[in-house]
């Protein structure tokens, strides 16, 4: 039975996610300045979906890993990982050795948050879980003020690339600090977690092929892309995810098919709303980045709002709420394209946006830990960050390839620019009709139906 969770085990986790949502942030909110200085538009979307396929390995590696042995160990490695990935991307003279950096850190930066929800299963008894993960959400909030302002600054002062290569010397100061605060997290007691390092890379190698034939010019290309890749990523996700996860089965599929549906959703929009506000509407970089500032602010307001009602009305409500709330922000987003609209309306649809998800995150993860056995945290944490960054991935790139492809055959931004936020919107309301089929399974179906690979 998990002991009442410790002051430095919480420091720990919040530093952990502050150190990733650093990074987000600031990445986000230069990545247009980035395009004008090294070209290559139909590489844009790659730089995030590079990011999240990284992650999707990070994400199996660390999380089995942290059930074989102490968490802190994948910790470590996973920050040094993240470094080199800010180090390639701070020298990169190309787009293409950007998109490879963005790929390493995604590494790392997947394992992360892996781990962090893997040490809340193991070490935080459920009654307490909904405020620690309220504080974990929490931990965006300073990277959301400063990472926009502080990058943008930085981007027009000195130049983009010491956006990445100024978080170097965070690394150096919080990893060390991370890892005394986890190291409080014990081992599992068994070693029967399977490894799927393998399916891992099954998964990410399929998901980018798939990414590749969407933005391929020939047609022959797109379906040869499409059809080969979902070949290899379908069966390896199927054996990485509990069973009816793609059918979003009654139970715990639905809650890991949710959190899958939920990154899509909101990152596909997220990753575009700089570039809407700096590219199409001409402000100023920072005013992108405060837009994204606004919609952190409100996830993190949102995040403590739910722990108050979840005990009241249940997380499927809250989540079915917080889906709609996403798609009337994603829906208000197309507005903010108009030239007769006031281009400070992106940070009030946004931040509607916010809201939605700080509302349904923590309540999807919860349900989907309270499945997990002890020891085997790892498994459960697998399936809901392999669907968030799988979902993240094919939001963000298929919006690339969508916006790459119509702004090449109209000569504007706008019509990819609506389709991404009204595909974005489309997503969230899936997913609020979805929300009644959430719940815990036993631990016995999703060991079998990790085990077994459907």
């Amino acid at each position: 039975m998990p002991r009442p969770i410790g002051r430095l085990l919480r420091v720990g986790l919040v530093l952990l996610i502050t150190l990733v949502a650093l990074e987000a942030m600031s990445v986000a909110t230069v990545m247009p300045v980035v395009e004008q200085d090294l070209g290559d538009l139909a590489l844009y979307g790659w730089t995030f979906s590079a990011f999240f396929l990284g992650g999707l390995v990070g994400v199996v590696v660390a999380s089995s890993a942290a059930d074989r042995m102490a968490p802190w160990l994948p910790v470590a490695s996973a920050i040094v990982v993240f470094a080199a990935g800010l180090t390639v991307a701070g020298v990169a003279p190309s787009m293409l050795v950007l998109v490879l950096g963005r790929a390493l850190q995604g590494l790392g930066a997947g394992a992360l948050p892996a781990v962090a929800f893997v040490c809340v299963g193991r070490a935080v008894p459920a009654p307490e879980r909904p405020r620690v993960l309220a504080w974990m959400s929490s931990a965006w909030m300073i990277p959301s003020v400063a990472g926009p302002l502080l990058a943008a600054w930085v981007a027009e002062s000195v130049g983009w690339r010491w956006v990445f290569l100024g978080l170097l010397p965070l690394c150096a100061v919080i990893g060390p600090l991370v890892v005394v605060g986890i190291r409080a997290v014990p081992a599992p007691p068994d070693d029967s977690s399977p490894r799927n390092i393998g399916g891992a890379l099954a998964v990410a190698f399929g998901a980018g092929v798939v990414l590749a034939g969407l933005g391929a010019a020939q047609w022959w290309l797109f379906i040869a892309g499409v059809a080969v890749g979902s070949v290899v990523l379908v069966p390896a996700f199927r054996r990485l995810t509990p069973v009816g996860t793609l059918r979003a089965s009654v139970g715990l599929p639905a809650t890991v098919a949710s959190r899958g549906l939920l990154g899509m959703s909101y990152h596909a929009v997220d990753a575009y709303v700089p570039f809407a506000v700096t590219t199409v509407r001409g402000a100023a970089p920072i005013v992108g980045g405060l837009a994204l500032l606004t919609a952190s602010g409100t996830w993190t307001v949102a995040s403590w709002v739910q722990v108050r009602l979840i005990g009241s009305i249940g997380p499927v409500r809250l989540v079915r709420i917080g889906f709609s709330l996403m798609a009337v922000g994603s829906v208000l987003m197309v507005a903010v394209l108009a030239p007769s609209v006031p281009v400070w309306t992106a940070l009030v649809a946004w931040g509607i946006g916010g809201f939605g998800i700080g509302l349904a995150w923590a309540p999807i993860t919860q349900t989907g830990l309270s499945a997990a056995a002890h020891g085997q945290e790892g498994r459960i944490t697998t399936s809901l960050q392999l669907a968030d960054m799988l979902g993240i991935a094919l939001g963000t790139g298929v919006a690339g390839a969508v916006l790459s492809a119509l702004s090449e055959s109209t000569g504007r931004d706008v019509p990819g620019l609506v389709v991404t936020f009204v595909a974005g919107g489309a997503i969230a309301v899936l997913g609020a009709t979805l929300a009644s089929r959430l719940g815990a399974a036993r631990t016995s179906e999703v060991e079998i139906g990790l085990a077994s690979g459907h």
